[in-house]
């Protein structure tokens, strides 16, 4: 879900943390401005104490009758995802206008690039997650969206059985964002879940005898 937000008489600055020589070249204009430890944020009526990406505490600046807040402290506040391009000198917040196919560094032993463990109903997705041990078993696999990304749009199906307990979780609270069951029968299903901040995803199902899960793993992506 798209979030908007407005912060009153504030204007929030670009002012993500960047590594040495990204800036270079950039048309930038130096001036003078102030740490400004007066100014409290508050959302949705609570006290909030903005914090960079390794949760250091962060100031507002002010300058020229302006005051100017960190991008990346504020988008942590509100679970809005943030991305800095260094490319094209681009911020990124919420969903990217673009899907990040998960099939980039995925690594699992179920995973495959086999056409015959590839291919759902007729389709060919050339590389899936595809657990077919042949036993009652628990069946999982990590995704890392290192907080980047607003959505999750994962695609799965259950095969040969019905899948009663399958969850996605954010792992380094330990919280569950989603739980679903999947029928054989819905064919590919579609799950959409907001992981906005979120670094670590546990996906897991509970497999029956003779069953199977499949994940494709080129249409399901990050956004």
């Amino acid at each position: 879900m798209k979030k908007k937000w407005m912060m009153g008489t504030m204007a929030a600055a670009l002012m993500l943390t960047a590594g040495t020589g990204v800036y270079a070249g950039a048309k930038l204009q130096e001036v003078k401005a102030y740490l400004n430890g007066d100014i409290q944020l508050k959302y949705n009526g609570t006290p909030v104490q903005p914090r960079d990406e390794k949760g250091n505490a962060v100031l507002p600046l002010s300058y020229n009758g302006t005051t100017y807040l960190p991008v990346r402290a504020v988008a942590d506040v509100m679970g809005v995802a943030v991305s800095y391009n260094p490319q094209t000198s681009t911020v990124e917040m919420g969903e990217k206008s673009e899907g990040v196919a998960i099939a980039k560094g995925f690594e699992n032993m179920y995973y495959t690039k086999d056409p015959k463990a590839t291919t759902y109903q007729g389709k060919d997705y050339k590389e899936a997650y595809f657990d077919n041990a042949g036993s009652k078993r628990s069946s999982s696999f990590m995704l890392f969206p290192k907080g980047k990304y607003q959505k999750l749009v994962l695609q799965v199906a259950a095969v040969g059985e019905d899948i009663d307990n399958f969850f996605i979780e954010d792992s380094g609270k330990k919280a569950k964002l989603k739980t679903d069951k999947l029928a054989v029968k819905d064919g590919l299903k579609t799950i959409e879940v907001d992981i906005a901040g979120v670094d670590e995803l546990f996906i897991y199902a509970d497999i029956k005898e003779n069953g199977a899960m499949f994940v494709p793993l080129t249409t399901s992506y990050f956004k």
